[in-house]
């Protein structure tokens, strides 16, 4: 059972006297409250496309422990309740990286998935490289989290996402990070001890 610091609770009181999240469903407010608490950008309630039937889906997959993976550790690292699968140091990642001239996080990418196949929940919240990866194999993925990081492809990346029909949460924009993916994913992993009132 995660316990909740009275100064979480506190930031989440505050959040929502400041943001308007009614017009998102069950799932994408939970996923929207708590990207927004990571980063303390309340302009993700404008710029995060959550669907809420693709929640739902990646919120099934999570239940049958559908295997996690991410482009870096850092976004592993955050999704503190469930062990992710991240290959970008993996020597054989490295090798695949300088022998096809792609960055660790593709080639990474590229690897996990050979091995995970189909039904995976993959997080990017640093390297576009790897969600353009990702979006040029043949898996079908249970969710895609793609909120990468920066001015170099990251906004592309994630419209490249939304253009596709893989199931995605994203946001329009350069802005995400690891910290961010990560909350994103956490929202659906704690979705149903925290909101187990509700019903």
């Amino acid at each position: 059972m995660r316990r909740v610091h009275p100064i979480e609770r506190e930031s989440y009181r505050i959040l929502r006297a400041l943001v308007d999240l009614s017009h998102l469903g069950r799932l994408g407010k939970a996923v929207a409250e708590r990207v927004i608490h990571a980063s303390a950008d309340p302009e993700y309630a404008n710029t995060l496309i959550l669907n809420e039937r693709t929640l739902e889906a990646g919120l099934e997959a999570l239940r049958r422990d559908a295997p996690i993976v991410t482009d870096v550790h850092m976004v592993a690292a955050g999704i503190t309740a469930r062990k992710a699968i991240c290959l970008v140091s993996d020597p054989r990642a490295r090798d695949l990286s300088e022998e096809l001239g792609i960055t660790r996080s593709a080639a990474g990418f590229r690897l996990a998935a050979g091995e995970v196949g189909s039904g995976a929940v993959w997080v990017v919240g640093n390297a576009p490289t790897a969600l353009f990866e990702l979006l040029e194999t043949d898996n079908r993925p249970a969710l895609v989290v793609g909120l990468p990081v920066g001015f170099v492809g990251a906004a592309e990346s994630k419209d490249a996402l939304l253009g596709s029909d893989l199931p995605g949460v994203a946001n329009r924009g350069p802005k995400g990070g690891s910290a961010v993916a990560a909350a994103a994913l956490n929202a659906l992993i704690y979705y149903e001890e925290e909101h187990a009132g509700d019903r």
